[in-house]
């Protein structure tokens, strides 16, 4: 019976001509080290104004959720949970209410600010466990192919077909989830998107020669699909992260907003708008505030995204 000719008899004169003719080309100094791929991007970025400015606007958005609890304490002197029905509903510049107060009494700037930093962090993991799941799924099935592939590929499918607000709803009307069980159960039903993408390009990229050159020296598949494969779609999954924080900020204010995610006395930006819409021809400002909330940063960081995509694109130059 013939022998069948290795993968290292096949591979070996080919990765033997690619690594002379790239120390040759070094030797006569034809192949120059040109900017990272880090600084290109952030050149096409910085001329992006739009994108650019949204950065400065979701930074100010971030610094100002993530100090809540100085806020509170320095500033406002209230916490988020402290109200009182004497003093519900007034008007902002109203005693020491910068922004007035809640129908329970509470002041609104600091239940604002502990409401974006619950917001942001629920689309944060969620985005996170997202990426986490899909991307492990998307990359194992792009890279083994045959039965691997089509068993993941059939959950995706399955998952995919499912009314995803509709199992939200029933899952958060069984279980009540915190914001970190939220985020799961937020994650658990879409990292099917995410999935597809980098199965894609780990098509792609596994029939590189890099990736030959890796199988020629023995590298593990582990080790191809972490070290080697995985970085080369980093820039697609920073471009799907920030646009994906925005459509879950959405979605847990939505969730929230119906009485099915975070539950009040813990605030979040959905809540605080469920929470005051009986008053809104009494105090409009309760309605706004938390909706224009939402709406500067989902703006904001969908601008960031947008610029994000256009500075990693390949096909572009400098």
């Amino acid at each position: 019976m013939a022998q069948r000719p290795s993968v290292s008899n096949n591979r070996s004169p080919v990765l033997a001509r690619a690594v002379s003719t790239r120390q040759a080309a070094l030797d006569r100094n034809v192949l120059k080290e040109g900017p990272s791929l880090s600084r290109r991007a952030w050149r096409r970025f910085r001329r992006n104004k739009v994108s650019l400015v949204a950065l400065g606007i979701s930074i100010a958005i971030i610094l100002f959720t993530l100090s809540a609890h100085l806020l509170s304490e320095y500033v406002t002197g209230y916490d988020y949970a402290a109200g009182d029905l004497r003093g519900n509903l007034q008007d902002p510049f109203t005693d020491d209410h910068i922004l007035g107060t809640d129908p329970n009494g509470r002041d609104l700037l600091t239940r604002i600010a502990f409401g974006g930093r619950i917001s942001l962090q629920v689309a944060t993991l969620a985005a996170l466990s997202i990426l986490a799941i899909g991307g492990t799924a998307g990359a194992v099935a792009g890279y083994f192919g045959g039965k691997i592939d089509s068993i993941l590929m059939r959950l995706v499918d399955v998952i995919l077909c499912l009314p995803g607000l509709a199992v939200l709803l029933l899952v958060s009307t069984i279980f009540r989830p915190g914001p970190v069980a939220l985020s799961f159960v937020i994650a658990v039903i879409s990292w099917p998107t995410i999935s597809r993408l980098v199965r894609s390009e780990v098509l792609t990229l596994r029939e590189r020669d890099f990736v030959d050159a890796a199988r020629v020296i023995g590298a593990s598949d582990a080790r191809i699909i972490f070290r080697h494969i995985f970085p080369n779609v980093v820039p697609i999954i920073v471009v799907w992260i920030s646009l994906a924080i925005p459509g879950l900020i959405l979605t847990e204010a939505a969730l929230s907003f119906l009485g099915f995610g975070v539950q009040i006395p813990i605030p979040s930006w959905g809540n605080m708008l469920q929470d005051a819409t009986a008053f809104y021809t009494r105090s409009w400002w309760n309605v706004f505030l938390p909706g224009f909330a939402i709406y500067l940063t989902v703006l904001s960081i969908n601008l960031v995204g947008n610029g994000l995509r256009d500075a990693l694109d390949p096909r572009l130059n400098d």
